[in-house]
C-alpha cells in the first residue's frame, strides 16, 4: 500500500457513509434500551391504585376500606353528603338508619373515579376522617341532622 489514493479500493480506510449509518443505530439502539428501562423503573415505582374493599355500615354513619389511601374529595351538596375517591371499585348501594330514620347511601363509578352519596329526606351534615389500619385505608364517615 503506497500512498492513500483508493485504487480499486483495496485500502484498509473503509468508506465514510458506513461510519455515520452504523453510528446512528447504535445510538437508536440505546435510546429504544433506555426508554425501556425508565419505563420498567417508572413501573416498579408507582404506588398499586386504591381499590374499594368493603363498606361498613355503623350507628351513625359509613365505614369505607380501601388497601391504600385515595385521594378524598368531599361536599355537602343540598343537605347530602357527596365524596369522591379516586379509587377503583363495584358500584354499590344501601341504607342506614340515623335517629330512627332512613338515610340511602350508593357508590357509583364516575369520571373522577367513585363516587359515594348519602342522602335522606331531611338535610344531613357530615364529618369524615381516615386512618391507616392493618396496612389497609379506613374512612369513617359520621352523620347528623342539619
Amino acid at each position: 500500500m503506497h500512498g492513500s489514493e483508493g485504487k480499486d479500493d483495496a485500502h484498509s480506510t473503509p468508506p465514510e457513509g458506513v461510519r455515520s449509518k452504523l453510528f446512528l443505530r447504535v445510538m437508536g439502539s440505546l435510546a429504544i434500551v433506555g426508554v425501556m428501562v425508565g419505563m420498567m423503573i417508572g413501573r416498579l415505582t408507582t404506588p398499586d391504585p386504591s381499590q374499594l374493599q368493603q363498606v361498613e355500615v355503623t350507628n351513625d354513619g359509613l365505614v369505607v376500606w380501601f388497601n391504600n389511601e385515595p385521594k378524598t374529595h368531599g361536599e355537602i351538596v343540598d343537605g347530602s353528603v357527596a365524596l369522591l375517591f379516586g379509587a377503583e371499585g363495584k358500584a354499590q348501594k344501601g341504607q342506614l338508619k340515623l335517629d330512627g330514620k332512613d338515610v340511602n347511601w350508593r357508590v357509583r363509578l364516575s369520571d373522577g373515579g367513585l363516587l359515594l352519596t348519602l342522602v335522606a329526606a331531611r338535610p344531613l351534615q357530615g364529618e369524615w376522617a381516615g386512618s391507616e389500619v392493618d396496612d389497609r385505608w379506613r374512612l369513617e364517615i359520621h352523620l347528623r341532622e342539619q
